[in-house]
Parts: structure tokens; C-alpha cells; sequence
């Protein structure tokens, strides 16, 4: 059954005029609305150059407030009950397998399973640099850190051999529940070296911002074969598209033509629409008014 996300801004002003309570309700609303996900997403640090970004004027100014993504999901895992946690994205090698390992495994325990580990390398040099790592290899890296992740998941003891890093004998608990497998979804554009990482340690694809429709046709159909190659069912893949809100005439949401799009796309085979807060409304108060509706309107269609 295909599912809904809230993508929340973790970042900027928006939701920051009272400590982040703002932000803290909106997942709570959320929650209760029966949207599907929340989605955070990642800057650890900022250089003053964000021409990288290539997707329209950056959000932030380079000092602006980010919270960390995975602290803002365990804050919101103890508010909500149901609403699945995501990250869309973090920028996993910054972190090193051993330690994102450690922290999504115990977000998961803490949410009761509710994780959903959105990764990818991030565009931007600074982050690398302040990091002590080559951005240059941030693919390899971020390859690294999934191998550990996975090992280090799967059970004890733990060991990966790999040109970047190599270790046996290494115990982490918490881990995911026996039969429990934390959704690992990977970000950009389906190269070879990308496919490779999502068929061996991936669960989802997560397009890059602008993908079109015929774009997700392709990239799905290329994953299914990837799959299919990897002995691995494809029918198991997710896959991550975006729900493009429409306008009535008063300026409203169009639901009706709002939803269309959804069942576009997800007749595709995409799993998962994703919304961002400021899509439905730039005040985050009557954003998440619409939740309910939205939410019962997308139910209706899909189930």
C-alpha cells in the first residue's frame, strides 16, 4: 500500500520562534493527521559557497540554525506514537559505520521499529573537509559506512574487509530485532556505482529533487532488473516520488488533481509521495489543518 511523507524543515527559522516546540507539534499533528512519515534532513556544517546546490537558492544562510536529524527523530519518537521516522537524507559517511550504526539501531529500539535510514554523500566539499574526509571519495566512503551498518546489524560478531576499512570480531548491540531489517533508503541519480550500493545494502531509491515522471519509470525499471540480477526480489524495492500539490481557484488545494498525481507516479511503481510542509501552506499552522483532509483523500484513492 503505498504510503504518504511530511517532509519537516529541521533547519532555518520557520518552526524555531519558540525552542522548536513549533516543530515538535507539527510532528505531533502529524502523527495524529495519519500521515505515514516524517522526514528530516542533514547539514552537519555550512561553507559561505552553497553554489553546489543545484537545485534553486539554497534555503539557509550559512549560520543558520540545523538541528541534527537524528536527534530531532528520537525527541519526536518519544511525542508520537505511530508516524514513521525518516531521513531524507544524512550524510551517513560523516558519521562512520560503527557510530550511525550504533545510533539508528538504538532510534529504532527507542521508536519501536520505526526507522527509516535515508542516506546519500551530500554535494557539498566543506562538510567533507571539516570532517577530516576526502570529498573526493565521498562514494567509496559512503559505500564503507553501509558495509559496516549491515555488518554490524546483522549480528555477532561483526567483521568487514574492505579496501577503506577492515575489522573483525566486533560486537554493537542494540541491533534490529531478530527478522527486523532497517530500512535503508539510498539518494541519487541511478549510476553504476549507486545501483551497486543500493542492491547490496539498500531497501529504497530516493530520486534526486526534479526527477520526472519518465525519469521514475526508467529508474524503476533499471532497479527492478538490478534486483532481479541481485537475487533479490524486486518486488521489495521502494521507491520514494513527490506529491505536487495543485491549486484550486480561491488558491486552495486542488485535492482531487493534487491526489492524480500521486497515483501518476504511483502507478509507476513508486511506494512513498512525499510532501513538504511549506508545499501545502508557508504558514505551518494551516499546513497542518490540510493534514487531515489530505491524508483522508489519499486514503480514499489508495487504500
Amino acid at each position: 500500500m503505498p504510503t504518504l511523507s511530511l517532509n519537516v524543515p529541521n533547519f532555518g527559522n520557520l518552526l524555531a520562534t519558540d525552542d522548536f516546540e513549533h516543530l515538535l507539534a507539527v510532528c505531533r499533528a502529524a502523527d495524529a493527521a495519519g500521515v505515514d512519515r516524517l522526514l528530516v534532513t542533514d547539514h552537519v556544517v555550512m561553507g559561505p559557497d552553497t553554489s553546489a546546490y543545484s537545485w534553486g537558492p539554497f534555503p539557509t544562510d550559512p549560520d543558520a540554525p540545523w538541528l541534527e536529524p537524528m536527534t530531532v527523530l528520537a525527541l519526536v519518537a518519544g511525542q508520537t506514537s505511530r508516524i514513521r521516522l525518516g531521513t531524507g537524507i544524512v550524510i551517513a559517511a560523516l558519521r562512520g559505520g560503527a557510530m550511525l550504526a550504533k545510533t539508528a539501531a538504538t532510534l529504532d529500539l527507542l521508536s519501536g521499529g520505526r526507522l527509516d535510514l535515508g542516506v546519500g554523500t551530500g554535494w557539498q566539499a566543506k562538510e567533507y573537509e571539516a570532517a577530516g574526509l576526502d570529498f573526493a571519495k565521498r562514494g567509496p566512503l559512503l559505500d564503507d559506512t553501509l558495509a559496516v551498518c549491515r555488518a554490524l546489524w546483522d549480528g555477532p560478531p561483526a567483521a568487514v574487509d574492505r579496501p577503506g576499512i577492515s575489522f573483525s570480531e566486533a560486537y554493537c548491540s542494540p541491533r534490529p530485532a531478530a527478522g527486523r531489517r532497517i530500512p535503508v533508503w539510498v539518494s541519487g541519480t541511478l549510476s553504476k556505482p549507486v545501483v551497486r550500493r543500493l542492491t547490496t545494502w539498500g531497501d529504497g531509491w530516493i530520486p534526486i529533487m526534479g526527477a520526472t515522471n519518465d525519469d521514475l519509470a526508467a529508474g524503476i525499471g533499471l532497479l527492478h532488473a538490478a534486483f532481479t540480477a541481485a537475487g533479490r526480489d524486486p518486488e521489495e524495492l521502494q521507491v520514494r516520488g513527490r506529491l505536487t500539490v495543485e491549486r484550486d481557484p480561491d488558491g486552495g488545494i486542488d485535492l482531487p488533481s493534487t491526489i492524480a498525481n500521486a497515483a501518476a507516479q504511483i502507478a509507476l511503481g513508486v511506494t512513498d509521495v512525499v510532501v513538504a510542509l511549506q508545499a501545502l501552506d508557508a504558514d505551518p499552522d494551516v499546513a497542518v489543518a490540510v493534514l487531515p483532509d489530505l491524508v483522508a483523500a489519499f486514503r480514499a484513492e489508495f487504500g
